[in-house]
């Protein structure tokens, strides 16, 4: 059923894209500190209020409705002055994570995409790895820095802590119900930081950082903001220069190759998912990042459980870590190779209507709607049903069913799709869950159909999921994500040394599993 929507959507929007063939646009220059003025922004803002209210499913889920008119007022009242877009997003993701949906954010305009994919600038120098009001060094982008090395320990970043910094940054930031664990990891991830960072606080010259040194000691040095343009000047001299001389290194100077599309998509596809067997251990160890469809996962599944079982593994680690969810149907398939009974998607999973007076701002929005029409019922509640996953039950796959022992390794990224997978399987006799909370929420989430909506004037969009999902109505409604077994969360140690400590601690349960066994693998 679900894979016949997705055909269904993919053939919509040919239609749609072949329809839009013929029509043109006319783009004035951009120019990325252009100003909106205080009228331009409140037309905008009014279009994002009343989209949200007219189609957010979950809009008052964990928000109270007065809760959230408040925070709409807010945001209003802010816009009075002129605002560049980034300043204006600021704003509206102020107010949207109010709603407390991981589905529903704030993205740039297309314009501003495409100068942020150009433009080289200035960065806050360090990726920091934050957890439970803690910081520290995961990587530093001044590859000549001595001091701030992996590992090392950030009292402060211009005079303020960690707890002071997510307590400023959190409140823009989305997330399922009451999770922070999502948040910590966002953080965490790529130059988020540093964009929110940049945002909030600006930037100067530099930053002073109160940071831990070897000797235990609290120490302070400042730092400047780091250049991509001036490193990559550097990264080039670097390789035809001979250091400290300024002559040419002997010999020609060859071009780098790079890898051909079938080598880059067999890259790609091994980063995605693969397969590493411990005959000693009788392990196996599976890495998902992903649930999306057009890498092969269906194909992967099947030959993944067949080898398996041929070679008669005991231990089974799945990586879902970085896999921020994709395709339900994708992984439903990978809980029925899993699983020990029937089970349901879904208790409920309904949309609040089927077309308004704002679809013309809704991406393809009379495609959803055509969809809705056709997947839909109303009930009655008013609300409009996905009647077939509310009452279809999933059995287990008999063929190459593992029946062993899974560990499941998640965090902080873990969300949509891979949430229903850990979900599902978790409180299983064989299953244990192992790591952090999963940035996705336990009890539902807000998803399924999630079209961009455009505001008219800047451009800006963001995300509007348009179906609520309730796994399991008995769970409680309490805003967490899908919760460890064993709980296994970052050190200092295994930061600075580059160790998989999640994955240690699956292999650490597995021996001693083993040992308990008569003829057992000692530890």
């Amino acid at each position: 059923m679900i894979s016949c929507m997705n055909r269904l959507l993919s053939f919509c929007y040919l239609i749609l894209c072949l329809s839009l063939l013929s029509c043109g646009t006319s783009e004035k220059a951009f120019r990325s500190d252009r100003k909106y003025s205080p009228a331009v922004l409140r037309e905008d803002y009014q279009i994002f209020r009343n989209v949200l209210e007219a189609w957010h499913p979950s809009l008052y889920w964990y928000t109270p409705r007065d809760s959230m008119n408040y925070f709409f007022a807010s945001g209003y009242s802010a816009l009075n002055d002129s605002m560049t877009e980034p300043q204006f997003r600021m704003v509206l993701s102020y107010v949207i994570a109010r709603i407390r949906c991981g589905h529903t954010s704030i993205g740039a305009s297309r314009n501003y995409t495409r100068y942020l994919d150009t433009a080289r600038l200035p960065q806050f120098p360090l990726i920091l790895k934050f957890w439970n009001d803690t910081m520290a060094v995961a990587l530093n982008l001044n590859r000549q820095d001595t001091v701030l090395k992996r590992g090392t320990l950030i009292y402060t970043i211009n005079g303020k802590t960690a707890h002071q910094l997510t307590d400023t940054l959190f409140p823009y930031i989305v997330s399922d119900g009451y999770n922070l664990t999502g948040k910590y990891q966002y953080l965490s991830t790529g130059l988020h930081f540093s964009s929110w960072y940049k945002d909030v606080f600006g930037f100067r010259n530099g930053f002073d950082i109160g940071y831990r040194d070897t000797a235990g000691r609290m120490e302070q040095i400042h730092i400047p903001v780091y250049d991509p343009n001036a490193d990559t000047v550097q990264r080039s001299l670097g390789k035809v220069l001979m250091p400290g001389t300024g002559q040419r290194r002997p010999g020609p100077s060859q071009p780098m190759r790079h890898p051909g599309r079938r080598a880059r998509k067999r890259r790609e596809l091994l980063f995605t998912r693969n397969l590493q067997l411990d005959a000693s251990t009788h392990s196996a160890f599976v890495t998902l990042n992903t649930f999306e469809r057009g890498y092969g996962l269906r194909g992967f599944f099947r030959e993944t459980f067949k080898v398996l079982k041929d070679s008669q593994v005991k231990n089974l680690v799945i990586d879902v870590r970085s896999n921020g969810g994709g395709d339900a149907a994708i992984s439903t398939l990978l809980t029925r190779y899993l699983i020990n009974k029937k089970f349901k998607l879904a208790d409920s999973l309904y949309t609040v209507r089927r077309h308004s007076r704002y679809d013309g701002y809704i991406q393809h929005g009379a495609v959803y709607d055509v969809l809705t029409f056709f997947a839909s019922r109303r009930h009655s509640d008013g609300f409009y049903h996905f009647g077939y996953f509310e009452r279809h039950y999933y059995p287990p796959i008999k063929k190459d069913h593992f029946d062993g022992a899974v560990y499941i390794l998640t965090g902080g990224n873990s969300f949509s799709a891979t949430c229903l997978f850990a979900g599902a399987l978790k409180g299983q006799s064989n299953v244990t869950l192992v790591g952090e909370e999963t940035g996705g929420g336990y009890y539902g989430n807000t998803a399924w159909m999630i079209p961009d909506v455009t505001l008219p004037v800047t451009g800006i969009r963001f995300r509007l999921p348009r179906f609520r999902l309730v796994v399991d109505g008995t769970r409680e409604k309490n805003g967490r994500g899908v919760l460890p077994d064993i709980l296994a969360l970052p050190s200092l140690e295994a930061l600075g040394k580059g160790l998989d400590f999640k994955t240690a601690k699956a292999k650490e349960l597995i021996r001693l599993k083993s040992a308990d066994k008569p003829g057992g693998i000692s530890p």
